[in-house]
């Protein structure tokens, strides 16, 4: 990682829209005892880590993804190993939910799951729908889902699947990304014409100005932050047409999940399963404005 400044004087373009950036906080990482620069684009509302963390192998490893690293929240393995019983079976559910709303599901569709952790997702589409799904992921975690036999990508095996797929998702994937317009031409290129990216990324929109001090900008590994306006953007830059659909089928279950992440529940149980799930995500999603942002249909 460099940790030399930068020179004040210069403009500092943005990677969205190559307008000019400015300063917009410093933060201390969790893990790495480094102040990491935030720039905010006034033209684009893009917000990015200027000096990111380039030691992914090391913030990325087995202890990450067992909740022993930079985002104490993460529950991947006992995910893997329980799927029946964690809380991130609200998301699966939610993201089939949402696509099957937006694209008929039957046995000839494609699914890639793009950055898909443990595969729990497409564990999920592959149980619950009649869809071809895959993932996409490198690392540790995908290695021990391998095990477990859902079929994971690697980014070798990419290149032959060009034009492939009828449906991309990337669930909290584009954060961690520090040049997303290279990200989005990659799921581009992975998707036939016609084809449906939905992702989800937190927005950054009620959090502008303050997104340094935001709960959800853990500067190790969420680099890149988005409002709606800013992903819009990129997507029309790599080959989307965008659509703003707001509250789909299936965000309830994903808001859900959200909420019960965050307040560090992992496994299903009577208590939260009786709580009014529609009102408090909807009250969520009106302070946090989770469904606000675009879904791209590839042209």
């Amino acid at each position: 990682m460099s940790d030399s400044r930068s020179d004040s004087k210069a403009p500092i373009p943005c990677p969205i829209c190559s307008s000019p950036t400015e300063p917009a906080g410093v933060r201390t990482g969790k893990m790495l005892n480094v102040e990491f620069r935030f720039r905010h684009c006034p033209a684009c509302r893009y917000t990015y880590i200027e000096n990111p963390a380039t030691d992914l192998a090391a913030i990325y490893d087995e202890k990450y993804y067992r909740g022993q690293g930079a985002d104490p929240l993460l529950d991947y393995v006992n995910e893997l190993e329980h799927p029946d019983a964690t809380v991130r079976e609200y998301e699966w559910r939610g993201v089939l939910e949402t696509v099957s709303s937006l694209v008929p599901l039957n046995t000839e569709t494609q699914w890639l799951d793009f950055g898909c952790g443990n595969g729990g997702q497409v564990r999920y589409v592959r149980g619950h729908s009649p869809c071809r799904a895959v993932g996409f992921e490198e690392g540790w975690v995908a290695d021990l889902a391998r095990i477990k036999g859902i079929p994971i990508l690697k980014q070798g095996d990419l290149p032959s699947l060009k034009g492939s797929f009828d449906i991309v998702t990337a669930i909290e994937v584009v954060e961690h990304i520090p040049d997303p317009l290279d990200c989005l031409k990659q799921i581009r290129e992975l998707l036939k014409p016609g084809g449906l990216l939905f992702l989800t990324t937190g927005n950054a929109e009620p959090v502008r100005n303050k997104v340094a001090r935001w709960g959800y900008a853990t500067p190790e590994i969420h680099v890149s932050f988005f409002e709606p306006q800013t992903l819009q953007r990129a997507m029309a830059a790599t080959g989307f047409r965008t659509e703003f659909r707001n509250a789909l089928p299936g965000f309830t279950d994903i808001i859900r999940f959200k909420i019960l992440k965050n307040l560090g529940i992992k496994r299903r149980g009577i208590f939260e399963r009786i709580l009014p799930w529609s009102l408090l995500s909807r009250m969520a999603n009106s302070k946090y404005k989770v469904t606000a942002h675009p879904i791209g249909w590839a042209i």
